[in-house]
């Protein structure tokens, strides 16, 4: 029995002492920590402002419900699934180099937006995207588009876009579907009653 308490003490010793070892570990790492997860902080809270921004451009392009589906870009996204590298590739650059849609990146544009805007291409909506973020996200205007008290951007008023011919094409052919739809469901509520 008094073996048993002896190993029983053996054993427990280096669990102490791997507390104890714990222990000052997290106090020495504790700053470096602190200082690691307000810039981890900070960081998300500058990719939240930047979708934020790309989220008001395109919901003033009338894709407010499809905002979230456009902008998610996930690890499994590959750049084989590019349809029109080049001239995302284009439009990203043109994005950086003449709005502040991005803010202060530095380093240049996310790629992770190379993609949402071959989607906004196929879409056929890349140049009205690039048109709407100009004027509201200027590149000499920073301040004054980022000025609301809250320190977000300011909701801007309505913006005419000018749309290319197939896109409004499109939009009409939208218009006349949602009218024929309302006038079958009117024709269905006068044979029900």
């Amino acid at each position: 029995m008094h073996m048993t308490l002896y190993w029983g003490a053996l054993n427990s010793l280096p669990i102490v002492m791997m507390r104890i070892l714990l222990i000052i570990v997290f106090l020495i790492m504790t700053k470096d920590y602190r200082r690691l997860s307000f810039d981890i902080i900070a960081h998300r809270q500058i990719r939240r402002k930047m979708k934020d921004h790309w989220k008001q451009v395109l919901d003033i392009l009338g894709f407010k419900a499809e905002a979230e589906e456009l902008l998610t870009v996930t690890s499994s996204t590959s750049y084989e699934s590019l349809r029109n590298p080049a001239e995302a590739r284009t439009l990203l650059d043109a994005l950086a180099e003449q709005t502040t849609i991005f803010g202060r990146h530095c380093g240049g544009p996310p790629e992770r937006y190379l993609f949402v805007l071959d989607r906004l291409l196929l879409l056929d909506v890349g140049d009205d995207f690039l048109a709407a973020a100009r004027h509201f996200y200027p590149a000499e205007e920073e301040e004054a588009v980022t000025s609301s008290s809250d320190g977000g951007p300011t909701i801007p008023g309505p913006v005419l876009v000018k749309l290319s011919s197939k896109a409004e094409e499109e939009a009409k052919e939208d218009e006349l579907d949602v009218e024929e739809t309302e006038e079958d469901g009117e024709a269905e509520e006068g044979t029900v009653e």
